[in-house]
């Protein structure tokens, strides 16, 4: 076969470090958008981003070339630098979750995105992650998920 053929759509999850809340509800949408363009810049198509003061949640379609852990760390970086220039002391916790979103519920994944604040008003992130770690079968050791 002549071209590569892939949809690799991931849902993407990380949270401040310590799981601070330092995105102010203000600050959200510039920096979805800055995230969105960190995205764009190296070919990785943005189908949703949103989150929390203390989170996000990516949609995104990841090109066959970019490995996973090196997209996710481009978008980590430039959007932590960035928000240091824009006068937040901010960081990223070091790890993340990626879970596999097939093309037939992506739709089910943008609305759970974009309501992200109705859905904390019954759980916070702790719960809200594990839930989806134990929902994908991804093993995990409850000591260090949270770090």
């Amino acid at each position: 076969m002549s071209h590569t053929y892939a949809k690799n759509m991931v849902h993407v999850v990380f949270s401040t470090k310590n799981r601070r809340k330092i995105i102010a509800k203000d600050l959200q949408p510039k920096m979805w958008a800055y995230m969105a363009g960190i995205c764009k810049n190296v070919d990785i198509f943005v189908v949703e981003i949103g989150g929390m003061e203390d989170h996000v949640h990516l949609l995104i379609q990841i090109p066959p070339k970019i490995a996973l852990a090196k997209a996710v760390a481009t978008i980590k970086a430039n959007s932590s630098r960035w928000a240091g220039e824009q006068g937040h002391k901010f960081s990223w916790q070091e790890g993340y979750g990626a879970f596999s979103v097939s093309v037939s519920i992506a739709d089910a994944v943008v609305r759970y995105i974009q309501n992200q604040e109705l859905h904390h008003l019954k759980m916070g992130f702790d719960e809200e992650f594990i839930a989806m770690l134990k929902k994908h079968a991804v093993a995990f050791d409850p000591k260090f998920v949270l770090g």
